[in-house]
């Protein structure tokens, strides 16, 4: 899956139960054109079908994660005396890929080996885990061309880092060092920059390993306390745990914690 050689190419590949979705734009830090947000989503959508899929990572080629929009885009349109109307392209593209990215039935990893600014930013955010490089970079950007967060930020930054972080990060868009990122809880953490490629393939194969099916439940209860009261969100625990109580899973699980073996999971 790609984009045409003059935008960020969007490429999929896989390893035994990992998908690795990769963002190639070496001329523009692997902005997000409309097109390349397509590509994308397409890309999203087709890990989430494919059942031998157990876990994915999102990540950036060019010593980038993503930079967030592609201001040529932007510029093109101004110049040509017709602006974008960014509220209809966010409704009917990152805001679609946002919400699909994070409700993924399978963990998602981010791997940041560079700036991940405005957009770029949130798409990590929308990741389950995030590991970063030392010489990563992150940024919100967005006042910072006369804009406001978009993308869901707005929404995941302050339960991330709390309300008066958070209005101090967007309201003053400044490059934040990986270090900084890992204090804040925006990344998990943090490895040299050679070894960010392996490090996330090595989670990334231990989660594909794991309980697919107890992650996916722990996604959708976490996504449902976000707006619910505590007695709404264990009733909702207690509808999935009856369906995880009955997987194969973990009945096996627990027979092979009995017999003090090493528990295989099949995610079913």
């Amino acid at each position: 899956m790609t984009q045409p050689a003059t935008g960020t190419q969007v490429h999929l590949t896989r390893s035994e139960a990992v998908a690795t979705i990769t963002l190639d734009g070496p001329r523009s830090r692997n902005a997000l054109s409309g097109a390349t947000e397509r590509a994308l989503l397409a890309a999203v959508r087709e890990v989430a079908a494919d059942d031998t899929v157990r876990a994915v990572v999102l990540t950036g080629a060019n010593g980038a994660f993503t930079a967030g929009a592609d201001l040529r885009e932007l510029r093109a349109s101004v110049e040509a005396g017709e602006p974008l109307d960014l509220g209809e392209s966010l409704v009917d593209g990152l805001n679609v890929l946002v919400t699909e990215l994070a409700a993924l039935d399978k963990p998602v990893l981010a791997a940041v080996p560079g700036a991940a600014a405005g957009a770029g930013l949130a798409l990590a955010l929308a990741c389950d885990i995030r590991i970063a490089s030392r010489s990563a970079v992150f940024a919100t950007a967005f006042t910072a061309i006369g804009l406001t967060a978009d993308a869901g930020l707005s929404w995941i930054l302050p339960r991330i880092v709390g309300h008066s972080r958070a209005t101090a990060m967007l309201l003053l868009p400044e490059r934040m060092p990986a270090e900084r990122a890992l204090d804040l809880g925006l990344v998990q953490a943090i490895v040299p920059d050679e070894l960010l490629a392996p490090s996330a393939e090595e989670l990334a194969a231990r989660l594909a390993a794991g309980p697919t099916l107890a992650y996916a439940a722990v996604k959708r209860s976490l996504a449902y306390s976000a707006t619910a009261t505590l007695a709404e969100t264990m009733a909702f625990e207690a509808r999935e745990q009856r369906a995880m109580g009955f997987s194969a899973d973990h009945q096996n699980a627990v027979a092979s914690f009995l017999s003090r073996e090493e528990p295989t999971f099949e995610g079913r």
